[in-house]
């Protein structure tokens, strides 16, 4: 059994690691095995990202002392697991998602990403979110794309300025 201190310790560690946090996401694991554990551990270490298994009431502990970080507390129930993104926070619900459609194991129940509150049955929709990484090269093209407009509209305007002064010219050396 694990003791107070223990338990203290485990809340300390964890409020510095959720503060710091993009994206928590809440997963049940109640009928996930301990290979299936260990491999999708591996695949979050891969985009390191965190995740440890954590006993509800602790995890209600630390989430309490910290503003703007609320999971609902009806989803704090069974064996949950806890995946704590730091970069990009919509990674993690790709990986979810593929085991989910997959094995029908690793469900979703909650995750907060960014301050938005997003519940298991929106993992779908989750998943599908760009990264932010994709939003910025989007947001870059569209910016640059009037941009090159200009620049292109000022080149034809230069050129059809050079043609009519090359006009001009052979008029006035004919005549």
């Amino acid at each position: 059994m694990i003791t107070l201190e223990q338990k203290k310790e485990i809340v300390k560690n964890l409020i510095p690691k959720i503060e710091r946090a993009t994206g928590l996401y809440l997963i049940d694991i109640a009928r996930v095995n301990v290979e299936e554990v260990n491999a999708f551990r591996a695949q979050l270490r891969e985009i390191e990202v965190d995740y440890q298994v954590v006993k509800n009431t602790l995890l209600i502990k630390a989430l309490d002392s910290i503003d703007g970080k609320d999971l609902p507390k009806d989803k704090l129930k069974g064996q949950s697991g806890l995946v704590i993104t730091y970069e990009d926070p919509t990674i993690p619900s790709k990986i979810i998602k593929k085991i989910y459609d997959k094995t029908e194991k690793l469900a979703l129940k909650t995750a907060l990403i960014d301050g938005q509150l997003f519940d298991g049955s929106q993992l779908d929709q989750v998943a599908a979110l760009q990264s932010k990484d994709d939003l910025i090269a989007s947001i870059m093209g569209s910016l640059s794309a009037p941009v090159s407009g200009i620049a292109g509209s000022m080149g034809a305007l230069i050129r059809d300025i050079a043609s009519m002064v090359e006009e001009v010219a052979k008029k006035q050396n004919a005549a």
